[in-house]
């Protein structure tokens, strides 16, 4: 829209004065014949902005027109910069309003205060999403993101996992928790007595529809971060609903918190028991499902054997085969 594109142009020339017209024809994405037309707009509406000729020249503002927050600390402006992760910024749908609020905070800021919100930007980037793993926005984030802000009671559908079945329940989202790029709902269900809080991941939600006109009342004292802090630990032990029990070698004891979900590495260590005749520890390790384990446990190789469950085993004993035959191993078993 135009309208916007006008207040970003004067941002810009406020933020960084000197800007040429094909400086910003990039900047907004228009033509060098727009940003024209859009500084006589800007002219009529009243903006002193003013295109100067020469190596200084470029867009400026007329001298101290500008509106200053001047209470604000250097290390306060740094803090500012710091505060939101593109890419969860992305996923909520919210980057193009996070790089105007930041433009209108550079336009705003003293240049000493400038100076030290740029700074921070050079310096330390925020990387929310795991290494090896592909980032991608849950399908329903931004529709969920939007009844958090509102307060607003959901019907979600939730595929549980390791189970065919879904189970469909009312949800007033509190806040939503992005942990090594992954997507998690906070919330709580009120159907019973007094509610009782939930936490969901977002990519398995596959149905979200509002409910109802009014928003619900939030408990003033919730605290997302605390309840995060306090309940983490014990939603990732949740998801482990199938135990493996397995015989690891020295080396494959040593890389199995490499490959396994970290709650249920610490209960398999603690179950180990001594080394056998071959030098091998057996423990009991929660997984997510026989899928997920499968998927972890093949990482390890022949450093680790898969003793239950039978499923899980003959998972292995097929993929044995199947590379045996593919190498032209002879005499497998």
């Amino acid at each position: 829209m135009r309208a916007a594109r006008l207040i970003r142009m004067a941002l810009l020339v406020q933020s960084s004065p000197g800007l040429t017209a094909d400086a910003l024809a990039r900047e907004l994405d228009v033509s060098r014949r727009t940003v024209i037309r859009d500084a006589q707009a800007l002219q009529e509406a009243g903006v002193p902005i003013r295109a100067e000729r020469g190596r200084a020249g470029g867009y400026h503002l007329a001298p101290g027109h500008r509106t200053r927050l001047t209470t604000l600390h250097p290390t306060e402006a740094e803090t500012l910069y710091l505060s939101g992760l593109p890419t969860a910024l992305r996923d909520l749908g919210l980057s193009d309003a996070a790089d105007t609020a930041r433009l209108k905070l550079s336009a705003t800021l003293l240049p000493s205060l400038r100076a030290a919100a740029e700074s921070s930007v050079r310096r330390f980037h925020l990387d929310a999403p795991a290494w090896f793993r592909e980032p991608s926005a849950p399908e329903l984030l931004p529709e969920l993101a939007r009844a958090v802000w509102s307060d607003r009671t959901v019907e979600i559908t939730y595929a549980r996992p390791g189970r065919d079945d879904a189970v469909t329940r009312l949800l007033q989202p509190y806040g939503l928790v992005l942990k090594a790029g992954v997507w998690y709902v906070v919330g709580r269900v009120p159907e019973g007595p007094g509610g009782a809080w939930r936490t969901y991941r977002v990519d398995r939600v596959t149905a979200l529809s509002p409910t109802g006109d009014e928003p619900f009342v939030r408990e003033p004292d919730f605290d997302l971060t605390e309840y995060w802090r306090a309940n983490a630990e014990a939603f990732a032990r949740t998801l482990l609903r199938t135990t493996a029990t397995l015989r690891l070698t020295e080396r494959g004891l040593a890389r199995l918190p490499a490959v396994a979900d970290p709650a249920g590495v610490a209960e398999a260590l603690a179950s180990a028991s001594g080394p056998d005749a071959d030098g091998r520890v057996t423990v009991e390790l929660p997984v997510e499902s026989e899928e997920v384990a499968f998927a972890q446990l093949s990482e390890l190789g022949a450093d680790t054997e898969v003793l239950a469950p039978d499923g899980l085993r003959e998972r292995f004993r097929a993929q044995a085969r199947d590379l045996a035959a593919l190498y032209g191993v002879a005499g497998q078993r």
